[in-house]
């Protein structure tokens, strides 16, 4: 029985009952454990494997501080292979812009059976949650796993199994979000024990955070929270699937939305109404134009391709061919190379929307999501440290955006690593290598090695 107060969210709370459960396999057959009163939470467990009536659950706070109980099993913690972790992952169906309470419970039960220290932190949506976790000493600097927990809808046609139900093939494991990115969460979470049998000197952190497929939208508000959190971290890692090789930079974007408002009327009167589709050709070939000057330069070389390029990805407008439409939406992209600003690049595309005021349009611009490019030079410490880890040297850039340069704008050094291929990500039968999984927790338990000196 679940009885939250009222500041916590029912979902939350309801979903943490479940991660319990699911921590309770293996243990001993019977636990009655009470936390210290400043673990803020008390906790009675009788029968492992289910609930039973004589237990319960209070959470004062959502800012979780799971405690002592968890630990008291009969091993004193809840080990799991990577692959084991990856299959319950990716059993969580979370989408971009929903909520991510099931998960966000179930990896903060999990770091807590360790006695990992976890924040949860709500965002402005009310319904998902970034999770920041530190193994080793909080006051010393240390290094940042970044990764995004959300995953892209899985209702592409071609899938030959349940997205959300991973299945195994020999070495490949299939399911939505296993290489983009919950593959490195299974690895970051697998390697949770050897980290905190350890002595660490540097700690290492753990940053998980919602919405990355929706333009980021969600570690600003984690990144805000660092100062409070940790020491300034020697360095970011950012797992996205990079065929566990670093990667020094990637492009920056911008997206917006304009739409045009003209006035209807029946087609044969042309002359009484306001055309929003013709309107908006003219900010369509402003946006075509300006991608072609682009084009010529400037060039970074390290880029495919190696300049900054616009796009314009969706149109809508038009009721009917007989009728003057009265509405037309347009949505653009700009991909930036490290030396342009992704936003300034839609800025002649914005004034030529604006211009139309003139010919009695009402123009509404919103921008949809923004991160800025990543440029770590080759010679910074980080970079040297990822090619000692993996083997490799880094490679010089993607045009591809991740949350790196977000990280970067604030002051952190930050680079990209993880297991998996971008070029399989958001398809059908999406899936990630067990040996990629293997490469990645192993590189990681090498940075707890090196935290060590």
């Amino acid at each position: 029985m679940i009885r939250p107060p009222s500041d916590l969210p029912t979902a939350f709370s309801r979903n943490l009952a479940s991660c319990f459960a699911e921590l309770s396999r293996g243990a001993a057959k019977h636990l009655t454990a009470y936390a210290k009163s400043d673990a803020r939470f008390d906790c009675m467990y009788r029968g492992f494997g289910r609930y039973s009536s004589g237990r319960r659950l209070t959470f004062p706070l959502l800012t979780v501080s799971l405690a002592q109980a968890l630990t008291a099993m009969e091993h004193g913690n809840f080990s799991m292979r990577a692959p084991d972790i990856l299959a319950k992952l990716v059993g969580f169906q979370s989408v971009v812009g929903t909520t991510n309470a099931d998960i966000v419970g179930w990896i903060a039960a999990y770091l807590k059976s360790f006695d990992v220290t976890v924040d949860i932190m709500a965002g402005p949506e009310g319904d998902r949650w970034n999770l920041f976790a530190t193994i080793g000493p909080r006051e010393k600097r240390g290094y940042v796993l970044s990764g995004h927990m959300d995953v892209v809808p899985a209702n592409e046609t071609g899938w030959t199994s349940d997205p959300f139900v991973m299945r195994v093939d020999g070495e490949r494991l299939y399911g939505r979000g296993t290489s983009d990115m919950k593959g490195f969460l299974a690895a970051c979470l697998a390697a949770v024990p050897m980290l905190v049998a350890k002595p660490l000197i540097c700690p290492i952190h753990l940053a998980f955070s919602y919405d990355e497929e929706a333009g980021c939208r969600g570690v600003p508000h984690l990144i805000a929270r660092l100062p409070e959190l940790c020491a300034k971290p020697l360095g970011v890692i950012v797992g996205e699937p990079s065929n566990m090789r670093a990667i020094l930079a990637h492009k920056g974007k911008a997206a917006a939305r304009v739409t045009l408002k003209g006035r209807s009327g029946h087609s044969s009167r042309p002359d009484l109404g306001l055309n929003a589709i013709h309107a908006a050709t003219e900010v369509l070939q402003c946006a075509v134009s300006t991608a072609h000057a682009l084009a010529e330069g400037p060039l970074e070389k390290q880029f495919e391709p190696p300049y900054s390029s616009i796009s314009v990805g969706t149109i809508h407008g038009g009721r009917a061919v007989n009728i003057i439409p009265d509405a037309c939406t347009l949505e653009i992209e700009a991909r930036a190379i490290s030396s342009a600003d992704p936003a300034a690049l839609l800025s002649p595309v914005r004034e030529a929307a604006v211009a139309l005021q003139q010919r009695g349009f009402e123009i509404k611009w919103e921008e949809l999501s923004a991160y800025p490019a990543l440029s770590l030079p080759r010679t910074a410490p980080l970079a040297g440290l990822l090619a000692g880890l993996t083997g490799v040297e880094p490679l010089p850039a993607v045009s591809y955006g991740t949350e790196a340069g977000l990280y970067q704008r604030a002051g952190q050094e930050a680079i990209i690593c993880g297991p998996g291929d971008i070029d399989r990500a958001h398809k059908p039968d999406e899936f990630i290598l067990m040996e990629e999984l293997t490469a990645c927790q192993a590189m990681i338990e090498a940075l707890g090695q090196h935290c060590l000196a």
